[in-house]
């Protein structure tokens, strides 16, 4: 791929995707075991319960992220059917992260919500936290907060940092 963040779709994704997304998760959830001690079941596979809902509860939209024909990430969406929506889960595969795919797609993804946002991410995953502030800094100014909260049924984790922010109506200026 020449210039991958030329060339970024975002796209919500359909039953035929799952397959794919299911893939781009265990990437994911391996990404993210680094810093949640998150060890695969048996099989080799990573609990998948937000995926699952992601395609089958009306509260959730999956998307699917595209450079050309290659997947590059995946974004989980909830909270639709609520004032709040939640970034639940956002992956960029590591060849294209760094070339500005993962603003792009997490640009395009809550332009698609105008209202209320809050995303959560590990304070132990210095890019995360560099990269949400960044994205929360592009979409709403400095018109947006962070708090650390309790992961729920997780004592044994660290808090969890959260940041919020309203999306314009519109999409970006």
């Amino acid at each position: 791929m020449n210039d991958p963040s030329m060339r970024l779709a975002s796209r919500l994704a359909d039953p035929a995707d799952r397959p794919t997304l299911e893939r781009l998760w265990l990437m994911f959830r391996h990404d993210m075991s680094e810093f949640d001690g998150v060890t695969p079941a048996p099989d080799g596979t990573f609990r998948s319960d937000r995926l699952h809902s992601a395609f089958t509860d009306a509260d959730y939209a999956p998307y699917l992220l595209t450079s050309g024909e290659f997947p590059v990430g995946l974004a989980l969406v909830r909270g639709l059917t609520g004032p709040t929506r939640v970034l639940n889960s956002f992956f960029v595969v590591r060849g294209v992260r760094r070339t500005g795919i993962g603003l792009r797609a997490a640009q395009e993804v809550v332009a698609t919500y105008p209202g209320p946002w809050a995303v959560a991410f590990q304070q132990r995953n210095s890019s995360a936290v560099r990269f949400w502030r960044r994205v929360a800094a592009e979409i709403a100014g400095e018109a947006w907060t962070e708090e650390r909260r309790a992961v729920p049924g997780r004592p044994d984790l660290p808090p969890d940092s959260w940041i919020s922010f309203t999306a314009p109506a519109g999409g970006q200026d």
